[in-house]
């Protein structure tokens, strides 16, 4: 059975990787990939969003299922392409996409739905946003509308700050035609959860509860990035809330889009935050995280290519999806200067070489030049250790990230300080 990964990060990679334990004889091909993929599956040079040459790849080489892994095909409709043409297809079609694609339209799929999120307002002219804001309590959340890889969203603690987010988004267009509108919306203070759940638009079964770290620095301090590490499962994530999250959010918001016309068949995303015991939700992604998956995937027992089957088939229902009783920690590598502007080509030393039983390096920008593999990414590795408890995992985690060296390369030294103190 021939399969197509398309993407080229550590949530590519993590994919990659867990497809390739499956019983089944697999051929694995991914588009683009990466130095890390390489050793997994055979690397295709077409990028992940030129959606005609993916398809002219896919009926070709004869792909029996293509796996969709960034939101930026999902949201030019390369589901629906693929469709069109019987081809088999993970992920969800544009319309539902746009449940990640427009912060806007995902605020009127949770209204219509009774969902809990914080309450905001959408703007498509400077001054009426100015002038919003000049009434709004800080600190203040602002959302470019459109997708801005992770770095769209500024909290900003002063009007000033939130004011200059609202500029460089409509004005400088910081974030392009994704930020040509903003949603201005109320701080929610509490402890993050990320809740991802395969679902075929019927069923709904949701995956270990994971927390990522999005701010660069220690102590969660410093911008915001794409995401600088993760932990599955998060002990906040209890199975009293993630029954809560399951039943109040993630069934209600697929009923809803079916309602709508829209389907979603794939991985939705809930970003959660968790306020006095009460999930409340502050995006939804209609695929998988980055990087949670490098903790969740590790985690899953059941063959990943039988619930994505199953999933396509609209047959979830008859699947039961097991886990195991361990925890992962997952630690990202990321080269100096991002989330701003950094250098890239820089050799990378010290990668294991074989894939280590309770430790797995996911590569999310490298490429190789000759015998060397270099930074070619904002976030280069992900480190993810196992191991049967909290403090195992997050041990191996750091025991490989000590080992890898490249010029200029950041990591947190705290990933799972969270989880820590709720031990404590």
């Amino acid at each position: 059975m021939k399969i197509l990964v398309v993407g080229s990060g550590g949530r590519e990679h993590a994919m990659v990787w867990k497809l390739a334990q499956s019983p089944r004889k697999l051929a694995l091909y991914c588009a683009p990939g990466n130095a890390g993929i390489e050793s997994l599956a055979t690397c295709v040079p077409i990028k992940a969003d030129d959606i005609t040459a993916l398809k002219t790849f896919v009926m070709s080489e004869k792909i029996d299922l293509t796996v969709v892994g960034p939101e930026a095909p999902l949201a030019l409709g390369i589901v629906d392409e693929f469709r069109q043409s019987k081809l088999k297809i993970f992920g969800p079609t544009k319309g539902a996409a746009r449940i990640e694609a427009s912060k806007v339209f995902s605020k009127e799929i949770m209204s219509r739905a009774n969902i809990l999120t914080a309450k905001a307002q959408s703007f498509d002219r400077v001054a009426p946003a100015l002038a919003y804001l000049d009434q709004h309590e800080v600190p203040v959340v602002v959302k470019a509308d459109g997708l801005a890889q992770g770095k769209g969203v500024v909290v900003a603690a002063t009007r000033e700050e939130a004011k200059q987010a609202v500029r460089d988004s409509m004005e400088q267009a910081v974030f392009g035609q994704a930020g040509q509108r903003v949603l201005i919306e109320q701080f929610l203070d509490g402890e993050e959860l990320t809740v991802m759940a395969f679902t075929d638009g019927l069923t709904v079964v949701p995956m270990l509860p994971a927390q990522d770290h999005k701010r660069v620095g220690d102590g969660d301090t410093g911008p915001n990035t794409g995401g600088m590490g993760a932990y599955c499962p998060a002990p906040i994530g209890s199975t009293a809330l993630c029954t809560q999250v399951t039943r109040q959010i993630l069934y209600p918001a697929v009923e809803a889009l079916s309602r709508m016309g829209c389907p979603f068949q794939g991985v939705l995303y809930a970003g959660l935050m968790i306020v006095n015991g009460m999930p409340y939700v502050l995006e939804f992604n209609a695929r998988m995280g980055d990087p949670e998956t490098q903790v969740v995937l590790p985690l899953l027992k059941t063959d990943l290519l039988e619930v994505m089957e199953a999933v396509v088939e609209h047959r979830l229902d008859q699947l039961t999806v097991d886990w195991h009783d361990e925890t992962a920690v997952c630690v990202v590598m990321t080269s100096e200067g991002y989330p701003g502007a950094y250098q890239t080509g820089r050799a990378i030393h010290g990668l294991p070489t074989t894939t280590e039983g309770t430790t797995m390096v996911f590569h999310a920008g490298t490429t190789r030049t000759g015998t060397e593999v270099v930074t070619a990414g904002g976030r280069v590795l992900g480190i993810t250790g196992r191991g049967k408890t909290l403090e195992v995992a997050q041990a191996e985690a750091y025991r490989v990230t000590q080992s890898i060296v490249f010029e200029g390369a950041h990591y947190r030294t705290d990933i799972a300080h969270r989880a820590f103190s709720h031990h404590a």
